[in-house]
């Protein structure tokens, strides 16, 4: 990255939680993880929306984003990702729209297809049908922002009739959209076909670089093909991150944590059973397939990451449980000291800095002691000890 090039960083709260986890609570400590993010820098949260399975509990991505928004003042708040097929696309500008305002421009949407079959089978969604009414809600959505005349829309499953926005978007010309790209082409596809941003899902831990420069290409493609250019500023890669002072420690803080993730929710629920030590924490991270070490690693990781994709503009990690909440707020802070700066380039300037300063040395403080002497001699004082102040080159020569 040049001096002038800045990657961003977020948090992607799907959530995960064990089952047996008081709801109520786990709501709360998210909207005060916010807090704490905004605190140490952080630029935007992200929230998702699943009805099922027990495990990630936020149904409404714009009622954490109406309730985070209240506590905080500069972090940007997304949905991640708002199920289209599950909505109006009317009834999803119109709301964004409204947090656009009550946010004064912080509020951003991430739209998907709807990521757990089994939200889609209790509203009766065939899953077959998922990302092509996905592209037609997209396609709808972007009519009304984009569109100062009626937009009218026949599908199967929606109807737009002499439609309009009764209330313009706060931003100029609207709202940040994202696209959500995990395995399959199409989120991709869709980005493209509308020149919107990504958040890349796909790659995950055991597989830390899933087909993202194929992802790229797909949306690159699609663009092309719709009129539009890909922006990689707009291109943010999910993956989770546990920091520790300690690599040894870092590990062994999620070990247990994640094989039962692993076993009991990508096995059990969603019946993907691990493979190739995909349970295996400590065998993930010796191979860099999983951001989990000391902030040396991440910034290893992350630079490699960088330079395999061809470049994008936010790292967005993944929230879990894996561990002791206290350990979890020690592990964000850690990456907002010494990760994030890496790569905003606020750390090679004092770096240079301190070189030119020990390079120079001699002839930046060389002459301090003499000062000091003469200041001493001009008083009519007594120069005291020659350690209390020859040796101390940078004293104050007041």
């Amino acid at each position: 990255m040049t001096a002038t090039q800045r990657m961003e960083f977020g948090l992607f709260i799907a959530p995960h939680h064990p089952v047996g986890e008081n709801p109520t609570l786990t709501l709360e400590r998210h909207l005060d993880l916010v807090e704490t993010l905004e605190a140490l820098g952080y630029d935007e949260v992200w929230f998702g929306e699943h009805h099922s399975a027990g495990w990630e509990t936020i149904a409404s991505p714009e009622l954490m984003i109406a309730a985070a928004a209240e506590r905080t003042k500069r972090i940007r708040l997304g949905t991640g990702v708002v199920s289209l097929p599950y909505h109006h696309p009317l009834m999803v500008v119109d709301r964004m729209i409204q947090l656009d305002h009550m946010t004064r421009g912080r509020a951003m949407l991430g739209v998907g297809p709807g990521a757990l079959s089994s939200d889609a089978y209790m509203m009766g969604i065939d899953p077959m049908t998922q990302r092509p009414r996905m592209n037609e809600a997209l396609d709808a959505i972007m009519a009304l922002l984009n569109s100062d005349e009626p937009v009218n829309r026949e599908t199967d499953w929606f109807t737009l009739r002499d439609a309009r926005l009764q209330m313009r978007p706060y931003s100029s010309p609207h709202f940040p959209i994202t696209v959500a790209s995990t395995f399959s082409p199409s989120g991709m596809v869709a980005a493209g076909a509308h020149g919107l941003g990504v958040l890349s899902l796909g790659g995950s831990v055991g597989r830390i670089i899933l087909n993202l420069n194929d992802q790229w290409r797909i949306g690159e493609q699609a663009a092309a093909q719709h009129g539009h250019t890909m922006d990689r500023s707009q291109w943010r890669v999910v993956l989770p991150f546990y920091l520790a002072e300690d690599r040894d420690e870092a590990i062994n803080d999620v070990r247990q944590g994640f094989y039962d993730f692993q076993h009991n929710y990508v096995g059990s629920v969603l019946g993907r059973t691990p493979q190739d030590g995909e349970d295996d924490i400590g065998l993930l991270a010796e191979r860099d397939q999983a951001m989990v070490g000391t902030p040396d690693d991440a910034i290893r990781i992350l630079t490699n990451l960088q330079q395999q994709t061809g470049g994008f503009g936010s790292f967005t990690g993944l929230f879990h449980a894996w561990a002791p909440e206290h350990k979890l707020q020690r592990s964000y802070e850690l990456f907002a000291r010494y990760v994030m700066p890496h790569f905003q380039g606020q750390i090679k300037p004092l770096l240079d800095s301190e070189r030119w300063a020990i390079d120079n040395r001699e002839t930046l403080f060389g002459q301090i002691p003499a000062a000091i002497k003469q200041a001493f001699a001009d008083a009519g004082e007594t120069l005291p000890p020659q350690e209390d102040a020859a040796k101390s080159p940078t004293a104050d020569n007041d």
